[in-house]
C-alpha cells in the first residue's frame, strides 16, 4: 500500500489541495523507511517540487477568486475542436500550462498518453518535444508521472521553501516553452488575510514572443505593503533545438533585476 500512496501524492501534486494525512496508520514521510528508501525519495521530491511551483498554483487561485477561473480541468475545456481529446477521461489539464497522465494501474511504468492538437509539448522532466495530436508511450518511474507541457507557456517557479510562507518568490524563476507565442499574469497577494478583497494585490505580465525569441516581463499593476519590491527573475528556454527539463537547481539563460518596470530579454 506504500506504494500506491506514494503514488496518490505525486498525482496530487497536480491538483488544487494537496493533503497527506489519515487516521488508520502513520503516513509522515519518515515514517517509510527512512531517508534513502525510495518512497520517502519520491515523496520529498514531489513535495518540493510542490512548493516551487506554489507562485503558479497561487496565480491559478487567484484567477479562480477574481475572475471565476479553473485551476484542475478536462482536456475538452482547453481542445474542444479536437474530437479525440474531447472523450478522454484519464488526462486532465492543471492550468492552462500542464498535462497530466497519472497512474492508476499498481506497479505501472509506462502509460499510453495522447496530446492533443496545438502547437506541440514538451516533456517536463526531460524537455523533449513531442508532437501534438500523437499518442506517446510515456515512462512512469517509480518517481514520477507523466507530465507535458504545451509550447507558448510560461511558468513561473519560487525557491526551495519548508513552508508557505517562509520567504518572498526570490528568485522567481520563469521556464519559457518555445514553439508559440506565450502569455502569463503573475498574480501575488499578501497571503493569510482578505486583504485581496479590498484590492491589495499585483499581477505582473509577462509575454513571449515567439518569432522574435524575446520575453517581455512587463510592468507590475497593483501592489500590497508586503510584496516584494524589487526580486531577481531567472529564465529558462526549453526549445526544440534545447530541450531543458524541469531542474531544483536550473541554469538560467538570461536574468533580470526587477523593481516592478518593464523589463525585456532576448533569449535566441
Amino acid at each position: 500500500m506504500a506504494g500506491v500512496e506514494r503514488a496518490v501524492v505525486r498525482i496530487r501534486v497536480f491538483t488544487p489541495l494537496l493533503r497527506v494525512h489519515g487516521e488508520l496508520r502513520v503516513r509522515e514521510m519518515w515514517s517509510l523507511g527512512g531517508d534513502s528508501h525510495p518512497a520517502y525519495q519520491a515523496e520529498l521530491k514531489f513535495d518540493r517540487l510542490r512548493y516551487r511551483m506554489l507562485p503558479y498554483i497561487y496565480t491559478l487561485a487567484g484567477e479562480a477568486t477574481h475572475h471565476a477561473g479553473t485551476i484542475m480541468r478536462p482536456l475538452v475545456m482547453d481542445f474542444a475542436a479536437d474530437s479525440a481529446a474531447r472523450d478522454l477521461t484519464d488526462e486532465y489539464m492543471f492550468g492552462p500550462a500542464f498535462l497530466v497522465a497519472p497512474i492508476t494501474a499498481y506497479k505501472a511504468r509506462s502509460r499510453s498518453v495522447y496530446l492533443p492538437k496545438s502547437e506541440g509539448w514538451y516533456d517536463f522532466w526531460t524537455g523533449k518535444a513531442v508532437a501534438a495530436g500523437t499518442r506517446v508511450d510515456a515512462a512512469a518511474p517509480y518517481d514520477a508521472i507523466p507530465v507535458y507541457v504545451k509550447a507558448g507557456s510560461i511558468v513561473p517557479f519560487g525557491p526551495e521553501l519548508q513552508y508557505t510562507g517562509e520567504k518572498p518568490a526570490d528568485p522567481l524563476t520563469l521556464y519559457v516553452y518555445a514553439g508559440a507565442n506565450g502569455a502569463f499574469t503573475l498574480y501575488e497577494d499578501q497571503g493569510a488575510t482578505y486583504d485581496y478583497e479590498k484590492g491589495a494585490f499585483s499581477r505582473i505580465p509577462i509575454q513571449w514572443a515567439e518569432a522574435s525569441g524575446t520575453l517581455t516581463i512587463g510592468k507590475r499593476q497593483g501592489g500590497f505593503p508586503e510584496m516584494p519590491k524589487e526580486r531577481t527573475i531567472q529564465v529558462v528556454l526549453c526549445s526544440k533545438d534545447k530541450p531543458t527539463g524541469f531542474r531544483f537547481e536550473p541554469a538560467p539563460a538570461k536574468s533580470a533585476h526587477y523593481t516592478g518596470e518593464a523589463v525585456v530579454l532576448k533569449l535566441r
